[in-house]
């Protein structure tokens, strides 16, 4: 065989022909504007074919400028015809104006006459930046109409002349797309002092011979709402679309999923964030409004830019040839004091409070609560733990009254026990069950007392789970290691990402979740002191709960090291109190030698049956009675 050689001449040329393809790449790498695009048009695919033609792609860039040249600026007068007038202003050029109060700052741009920037003065993003709800051409608001000769033309497109004045405590702008010195569209916007409502109309002056009346002028207004706080799926997760119609109905689009409406008889709009909204208030309801959400997180994803994309369209009104609508922008925090002080505009529903009864806790106890508590102590951490405290005593006699039940039924045990020797077996299933309840019965027991004061805690632990999502007074607030106790307290960062749990490890759901298993092991140690033994046929229920002390701290401790570190710390109080009035019950307040004494003297009293008990009793009989008539051999 032929020896093989090192060929260096082969050698060179494969590492010029690496630098060639390198310097290649290197000349041909995309600019950080078009791996913007082809985000944004990543995100448009990910959307339905339907949802794309009602999705308005917000970040293009605004390229109809008004031409220089003679010749062009004729076909551009000429492609808007009796709409050229406004171009040959001096308005018609990339300028803005700015209406400010201490509270927010909008900019308005004279090409299209809408808010190209809305700033929250008194707020900062996670990352301590200047918090913008609209910014970078992330928001939309046009009117899209019909000309008299047929020209389809869009407001964001068309120059609006402003006219700013100031009054006492009050800014307004006017911003009017002229047809001619007499004839217009105006935008007009009120910024008061100290306010974030803004009011704001749209009103036609003579256009009744320039629009095409027979066709529908539709408004436009999309939001792609930017990411404020540190755990983008947290946030994600309390970002919807909501509404009111009908003047007192609410709803909302679920907040995880891809979805369009069409509702009648709109009164308001809410661009909702987790602690900051963006709402557009009709005075005059609209008759039909078509609204979008495309969720732009997904599962996977730990940081970006974006949460939803909100898409609103809405058919107006021209009556008597004209447009006349009194509106409202709200570009604000969702707090719910300032939300239900706009008594008229019905907006506390932008908040989730919880439905029924959830709700109701929230509103009339846990808000004034802790509004009470926040008035008269600064940190917010010992406000939550001052909280906790006080629902705890007020939850305590219904501890009391489980525990007392369990240890009433730990002194009965013994007699079960010698119940379920005596009368073994299937057979005599219902006799052992009828016997079971005359000792009950006797002995002044009810066993349901035990499972009642769970249930009536239920709705204290749900209505919290809305509560602390929607507190923003929590919101950059720091506690012991925790920096933010509206986000997850991270002492760890993991240098993967757990599906289902995160790239991070946070404290606060640890301790709850130790808490909740000594709270756990603790109330099976009780249960399992006045639990019957297992009947046949029936699921051995101590086995039951020893799983239920491992599935449920496991699942507190995946389910909050996402969430905001306040609830977790609400948890994990909250369960130390109540081992603690556990075990002061168990130690010095209950005597079982008392209760077994009180047992006994209860069983010599004549004993009241209700009439629900003896029809339960007579029903059992008779169920008795047939089973022996089908088994007469058995005994």
């Amino acid at each position: 065989m032929e020896e093989k050689k090192f060929d260096l001449n082969s050698l060179i040329g494969f590492i010029l022909l690496g630098l060639i393809m390198v310097w290649y790449f290197y000349m041909n790498q995309p600019t950080p504007e078009t791996l913007q695009n082809n985000q944004e048009q990543v995100v448009k695919d990910t959307a339905t074919p339907e949802k794309k033609n009602n999705l308005t792609e917000t970040a293009e860039k605004n390229s109809a400028i008004l031409p220089t040249d003679s010749t062009a600026i004729a076909k551009y007068q000429s492609k808007l015809g009796a709409f050229s007038y406004a171009s040959t202003l001096p308005s018609a050029k990339e300028e803005t104006t700015v209406l400010e109060n201490d509270l927010v700052k909008l900019t308005i741009a004279n090409k299209g006459g809408q808010i190209v920037e809305a700033q929250l003065k008194k707020f900062r993003a996670h990352d301590s930046l200047p918090l913008y709800l609209i910014k970078d051409n992330n928001a939309l608001f046009n009117l899209n109409f019909t000309t008299a000769d047929n020209r389809v033309l869009n407001s964001k497109d068309l120059f609006f002349e402003p006219t700013f004045t100031k009054n006492n405590d009050s800014q307004i702008l006017s911003m009017k797309l002229k047809i001619s010195e007499d004839k217009f569209i105006e935008y007009r916007y009120e910024m008061k002092d100290a306010d974030y409502m803004v009011d704001f109309a749209i009103k036609s002056v003579g256009i009744n011979d320039m629009i095409n009346t027979a066709q529908d002028v539709k408004l436009t207004w999309d939001l792609k709402s930017i990411s404020q706080e540190k755990s983008v799926k947290y946030e994600n997760q309390y970002s919807t679309l909501r509404w009111l119609h009908d003047g007192t109905e609410f709803d909302k689009i679920n907040s995880m999923s891809d979805d369009e409406e069409t509702i009648n008889n709109v009164n308001w709009i809410a661009y909702k964030q987790q602690f900051f909204s963006s709402i557009l208030i009709t005075e005059t309801p609209f008759k039909n409004a078509k609204l979008g959400v495309v969720n732009l997180v997904k599962d996977d994803q730990v940081d970006t830019l974006f949460t939803k994309q909100y898409s609103t369209s809405i058919p107006l009104e021209i009556k008597n040839g004209e447009m006349n609508y009194a509106m409202n922008w709200y570009y604000g925090p969702s707090d719910y004091d300032i939300l239900t002080s706009y008594e008229d505009k019905n907006l506390a529903d932008v908040i989730n409070l919880g439905w029924g009864i959830f709700g109701w806790l929230n509103k009339w106890l846990f808000f004034p609560v802790f509004n009470f508590l926040s008035g008269i102590i600064s940190n917010f951490g010992w406000v939550i733990i001052l909280m906790t405290i006080v629902v705890r005593i007020f939850m305590s006699p219904l501890v009391y009254k489980s525990y007392l039940s369990s240890a009433k039924m730990k002194v009965l045990k013994p007699e079960m026990e010698e119940l379920n020797s005596r009368l073994p077996g299937k057979e005599n299933a219902m006799k052992r069950q009828q016997e079971m309840m005359q000792i009950y019965n006797k002995a002044g027991v009810n066993p349901m007392s035990g499972c009642m004061p769970a249930l009536l805690q239920m709705p204290i632990f749900f209505a919290l789970f809305q509560f602390f999502p929607a507190m923003i007074a929590l919101r950059q607030e720091g506690f012991l290691w925790a920096d933010d106790l509206s986000s997850y307290d991270s002492v760890f960062k993991l240098p993967f990402y757990i599906p289902f749990y995160g790239d991070h490890v946070s404290l606060f759901p640890i301790l709850a979740s130790v808490a909740i298993f000594f709270y756990m092991k603790m109330s099976q140690s009780q249960q399992m002191g006045m639990q019957q033994p297992t009947q046949e046929g029936m699921p051995d229920m101590q086995q039951m709960m020893k799983i239920m002390m491992y599935i449920s701290p496991l699942m507190m401790l995946f389910f909050f090291n996402m969430y905001g570190s306040g609830l977790s710390l609400y948890y994990f109080v909250s369960n130390l109190l109540t081992i603690g009035i556990m075990l002061v019950i168990k130690h010095f307040i209950i005597d079982e030698e008392k209760i077994h004494a009180q047992i006994q003297e209860n069983k010599k009293k004549p004993q009241k049956v209700s009439k629900f008990r003896q029809k339960l009793g007579e029903a059992m009989k008779q169920a008795q009675e047939q089973q022996e008539k089908k088994n007469p051999k058995k005994k």
